[in-house]
Parts: structure tokens; sequence; C-alpha cells
């Protein structure tokens, strides 16, 4: 006895495995795609955050000018100011700044000089023209003696810079390297203050016109 296939059958079959293995294949694609938006999708937030966070610490994360005044002024020859008392705080909003992290540039006549820390001069291949001096002004933790850090919004630190005529004996910090350029009367300088995070500050010195007979002045 002769048993007769249907072959309609057979190929609704095969077309039925076949739509089956198209399905399980787009269903990889669509997954393995997905995974990688996800992933993309992930960097970029994290580097759009990371971005964000650092354009934020530029802003925020800097020092604010207090004052700033002169002093040890020399009178032999050309009256000039010898030693220059840079007062700072950190600005509203920043968080701890670390005095020996942050880089100063002088900026006068006499050139552009790249100034660093005492404290940190010729550590890790730091190394700068010249340096400048830190000490604390009102500190209620000693955070700035200890640490050079002003954690505290009422902290704040005297940053000293000197130039290459200093000749007085009486300076509190004999260990600040001077900076080859002079204040005379009249003259002006500017100092760019940097913090680790990128935040700048800059301050604008102006020697008054005369200086006769004056101890120290308010640059």
């Amino acid at each position: 006895m002769i048993e007769l296939f249907d072959d309609e059958e057979n190929d609704r079959g095969q077309v039925g495995i076949g739509t089956l293995i198209v399905f399980i294949a787009m269903v990889l694609v669509a997954a393995i795609a997905a995974g990688v938006l996800i992933n993309t999708a992930g960097f970029l937030q994290s580097s759009a955050e990371e971005s964000g966070e650092q354009s934020s610490a530029q802003v925020t994360n800097r020092l604010q000018v207090v004052n700033a005044a002169g002093s040890d002024i020399q009178t032999s020859g050309t009256a000039q100011v010898t030693t220059v008392e840079v007062t700072v705080k950190k600005a509203p909003g920043a968080d701890n700044v670390d005095l020996d992290t942050t880089t100063a540039q002088w900026v006068s006549d006499d050139g552009t000089f790249n100034v660093v820390s005492d404290n940190v001069q010729g550590q890790d291949g730091t190394s700068g023209d010249a340096t400048f001096g830190i000490t604390a002004f009102q500190d209620d933790d000693s955070s700035i003696d200890t640490s050079s850090v002003l954690n505290d919004p009422a902290d704040r630190a005297v940053m000293t810079f000197r130039t290459d005529s200093v000749d007085s004996g009486d300076n509190t910090s004999p260990s600040v390297e001077t900076i080859s350029a002079t204040l005379d009367e009249g003259s002006t300088a500017t100092i760019k203050l940097n913090t680790q995070a990128g935040g700048e500050t800059t301050a604008t010195l102006v020697v008054p016109e005369s200086l006769s007979g004056k101890s120290a002045v308010s640059l």
C-alpha cells in the first residue's frame, strides 16, 4: 500500500521554522543593539556629569582676595615695595581650598613669573620661578598652619610675595624665593591665583605714586 504525503503541509512546516529562526535572529540583534545603546547612554551620562562637576568646580572652587598690602619699602635709590601680602579666603560656595596646590602667576613690566608655594617647591617635580609664603591670619582649627587648607568661610590666609630687591632682615618668611621684578612708585602688577580645581582669581596691584615716609601701603 502506497502512502501519499501532503507536500503542502511539509512546505508550511518549513516556512514556519524559517520564520521562527528569522524572528529569533531579530530579537538577538535588537537585544545586542539595545545593550550597546544602554552602555553608550551610560557612558555619555557619566562623561556629562564629570564635565559638569569639573566646570562647576572651576567656577566655585576658587579664592577671593580680601585685600593686598605692600611693605618692606625700600627708599635707597628708587623707592619701591619689596614685599606684597595678599589676604585670601575661599569664595562663597567653594569646597576646601589647598593653598599648597594653588599656583600664582605674577605679570608685570618685568615679565611673567610662575610662583608656587614654598612648601612644595622641588617636591614631586613641582617647580616655579619663585615661591610664596603662607601664614594664617584667621583660622579657628589650625587647618592653615597644619596643612595650608582653607576649610571654613571665616578662614583667612596671607600669601607673601617678594621681589629681588628685598633687603630687609625683618621678614617673617625668609624661605620665600624672590620674584625677578620690582614695584616702583606708580607701577602696577597682576597676580593670577589658580586653585587645583582650575578656579582663577585675578588681583591687580597698584603702587601709590609716592612711597616717601611710608612703611606700608595698600595696593
